[in-house]
């Protein structure tokens, strides 16, 4: 098992570090998986499902998105996207990435998964970039935040002009994640809310490259970035036969407790995907990956992937 680390050069001058993970004595290669994290976190934390995937035949990549991990660190500024169009400059890098993969490992099937941030980016690069892969799955979604999202939307833009684009949004971020933990009350963390598992808490909350409060501009392009990934019209473009799996706790509030994740499931039902599959995990939280059950969901993930290359 090999785990590399490589970094490319974006059009407008950002250095994008970049994991692979690949099992060497696998004689056939399955598959490529690319990875797109969440929020305040970076791709150091999917190690051990890369190494589950990598075992079972397929090569991992993923990159630690603007503002997080290693590429937040060399651009010294946490928790921001970009000067202009954020959300779709950081859909664009994960199609660089995609392109590299494609270059060292022509003719080979591609998936891609998303978690929480990760997957409505991932949603986004479904609607402009979907001849590039197999299949794509979903963890740790949400559905349309309709009018709440259209106020958020509102509440960053005053924000961004009253404080500047790169200033930290404690408002912003009470907004977005003040309601989480309260499910999970009495709490031992403030983010109780990921897993059950108690050390997979604490690795977060004690790791330098998770958490903290992000910048008005970068909440202004991810309340954007979820309201186009809703967008009727953008989503008719997605293929009707491209592959879809739905994958999150049940109590999970990022997904509104599998209500929002359902609803966002149906929506491209709706639209005339016709597969598209959802699992939902008892008692689970948001990252499903890092979950007590986490070895049932590398399985289902595999299964999955198994039966559709």
């Amino acid at each position: 098992m090999t785990c590399t680390d490589f970094t490319f050069l974006t059009d407008d001058g950002v250095t994008i570090f970049c994991k692979k993970w690949e099992d060497e004595s696998q004689a056939i290669t399955k598959g490529v998986v690319q990875i797109a994290h969440g929020m305040a976190e970076h791709m150091e934390r999917y190690d051990l499902f890369a190494k589950a995937l990598s075992k079972e035949g397929y090569i991992v990549y993923g990159n630690d998105h603007r503002g997080h991990g290693k590429t937040g660190m060399n651009s010294k500024i946490m928790g921001f996207f970009a000067d202009e169009n954020g959300f779709d400059r950081v859909v664009e890098d994960m199609l660089q990435l995609t392109d590299m993969m494609k270059q060292d490992h022509p003719n080979v099937p591609i998936f891609l998964f998303g978690h929480s941030m990760g997957s409505f980016l991932s949603r986004r690069y479904i609607q402009t970039h979907s001849n590039q892969l197999t299949g794509v799955i979903l963890s740790g979604t949400g559905g349309n935040p309709g009018f709440i999202g259209k106020v958020g939307i509102g509440i960053a833009k005053l924000e961004m002009n009253r404080k500047g684009k790169k200033t930290k949004s404690p408002l912003m971020n009470k907004l977005t994640f003040g309601s989480y933990n309260k499910a999970f009350s009495p709490n031992r963390t403030e983010f109780d809310w990921l897993s059950r598992d108690d050390k997979e808490v604490d690795k977060y909350v004690h790791d330098p490259l998770c958490g903290g409060i992000f910048t008005a501009g970068f909440f202004y392009d991810l309340v954007g970035g979820v309201a186009k990934v809703n967008n009727h019209n953008a989503n008719m473009y997605i293929p009707k036969g491209l592959p879809m799996y739905f994958m999150a706790g049940d109590r999970d509030p990022v997904g509104n407790y599998s209500k929002g994740v359902l609803q966002a499931a149906d929506m491209y039902k709706k639209i005339g995907n016709k597969d598209v599959t959802v699992q939902l995990y008892e008692n689970s939280r948001h990252e499903i990956l890092n979950e007590l059950n986490k070895e049932e969901v590398f399985k289902d993930v595999i299964n999955w992937l198994n039966m559709h290359i």
